[in-house]
């Protein structure tokens, strides 16, 4: 399985992922800055199955039925991680 987390997620997260799973930043795959529909069909492309991001409005600016990939909408109040 091929996971991408957006550029408003800390890459630290990719450490709570078993490691079988293949998880990447968008940072680490240079689409940072890339619009919501371009991030998709490059995710698309590149046979990613997951994505997991803080956008709200993601729902709202594409047609998110065209794509193949689980999206995981992460609510939280902050973006920082705690150590256990």
């Amino acid at each position: 399985m091929k996971i991408l987390l957006d550029e408003n997620l800390p890459a630290k997260l990719k450490l709570d992922f078993d490691a079988e799973v293949q998880v990447f930043t968008a940072k680490e795959k240079d689409w940072n800055g890339k619009k919501n529909g371009e991030l998709l069909r490059l995710m698309t492309n590149e046979g990613f199955h997951v994505f997991i991001t803080m956008d709200k409005n993601l729902e709202y600016q594409q047609n998110l039925s065209k794509f193949p990939v689980t999206i995981f909408l992460l609510r939280a109040t902050s973006i920082r991680l705690f150590s256990p």
